[in-house]
């Protein structure tokens, strides 16, 4: 309990240590949100059994009877509800991946343009900033999924601003190759060639840094991401059937469609988070001082050059953290899916909620999906972080 202070000859009481009381404090806060954890489940399992509404997952066997509309896998009413919560992952990965792409490009875009020595591109930029950043993106999303119900016309009256492409306020039908075993043989050799590409980008950085000499690193990936699928799809014997959208009745069959809620969502979400990303972009090319542009500028680097290889690989240390926030508010706001009807997680799981009435369950697994995609991205950001991070010697 006690020890004698070796100096003053007093005894020390253990919680008069800074260390443990730290511990005891820590395990104390651990026990206190274990007890209320224990009691909020134990309140909640009690008031179920009170009013005899069914707990647990079991509701994910049975038959979900309700169709959606968007369908990346095979669904039909007469599957399960965890088919149907699949799907609904499915349809919220699909615009969260692409939005992020698109955003990330765009506002890359936005950010250095924002930059431009020329009056009218940098206008354009702030412009864009002021304008995008500063309506809510709900609003954004009613109105640009209003603007693809009012602005194109019905099935039997669809724009083809190009042949085998159809505007209508169904969406966007487009023609895609026919099936043949020729596509997934391109998809393992693209696969392959991306392989062999990060190899070559590896060994000439690695050539660069002990030589000083330079490796067309950009012109043979380009080239063997092309040449490689495109010797694959000669090898299989080159097909060139197509599946083309042919209007049957009040709608399109064949091809590939591209829903107005899909659009509307991903226009909406790309829009406006890239206004975010193009400050963010900006900030760091600014966070980089003028003598490192000065001294690329005297030894005769363009201005490609200049932005590649000197701005950019420093300014990414400051992008890419608030970059990733970024990143994570798409994946999160597409949630607001719902207001506009595109099948994502949250309306499917709503759905479901309503139909079994398990409330509880479906929300827990609406905070793990969104809690996993927010987790993956993260570690994703935070790797590709780490790997830019420039090594001091």
């Amino acid at each position: 309990m006690a020890e004698a202070n070796t100096v003053t000859g007093k005894r020390t009481y253990f919680w008069n240590d800074e260390k443990t009381r730290g511990v005891l404090y820590q395990i104390v806060t651990a026990a206190l949100v274990a007890f209320i954890g224990y009691y909020l489940i134990s309140n909640v399992q009690h008031n179920m059994e009170r009013q005899s509404i069914a707990s647990g997952f079991g509701f994910l066997d049975q038959e979900a009877a309700f169709e959606i509309g968007e369908t990346p896998i095979e669904y039909s009413a007469a599957d399960t509800y965890g088919r149907a919560l699949i799907v609904g992952v499915i349809n919220t990965l699909k615009v969260s991946v692409v939005g992020m792409i698109l955003t990330t490009i765009l506002g890359t875009f936005i950010g250095v343009c924002s930059l431009s020595s020329n009056w009218l591109i940098s206008r354009f930029g702030n412009a864009y900033v002021e304008l995008f950043q500063n309506i809510p993106v709900l609003l954004q999303l009613f109105f640009f999924y209003a603007l693809f119900y009012e602005a194109f016309p019905g099935p039997r009256q669809a724009l083809t601003p190009l042949t085998g492409i159809f505007l209508s306020n169904r969406g966007i039908d487009f023609g895609v190759p026919a099936a043949h075993y020729a596509w997934s043989a391109m998809g393992t050799a693209f696969l392959i060639a991306c392989v062999a590409s990060a190899g070559i980008i590896k060994w000439a950085r690695r050539r660069q840094e002990k030589t000083g000499r330079q490796f067309p690193v950009a012109s043979v990936s380009l080239a063997l991401v092309i040449i490689l699928p495109f010797l694959t799809w000669l090898g299989c014997g080159a097909p060139m059937a197509m599946d083309v959208p042919v209007l049957k009745g009040f709608n399109f069959k064949g091809g590939v469609n591209i829903s107005p809620e899909f659009s509307a969502l991903l226009v909406g979400l790309v829009l406006y988070t890239a206004a975010f990303v193009a400050q963010i972009v900006r900030a760091g090319i600014q966070s980089i001082s003028t003598g490192q542009t000065e001294a690329a500028m005297s030894i005769g680097l363009k201005s490609k050059h200049l932005m590649m290889l000197v701005i950019f690989p420093q300014a990414l240390r400051v992008i890419v953290p608030p970059l990733t926030s970024q990143l994570l508010n798409l994946t999160k706001n597409s949630s607001l899916a719902v207001a506009i009807g595109y099948p994502d997680f949250v309306q499917v799981a709503g759905t479901t909620i309503n139909q079994t009435g398990q409330a509880v369950e479906g929300v827990a697994l609406m905070m793990l999906v969104y809690l996993s995609c927010s987790l993956l991205t993260s570690a994703f950001m935070n790797w590709y972080n780490k790997k830019i991070a420039i090594i001091e010697r």
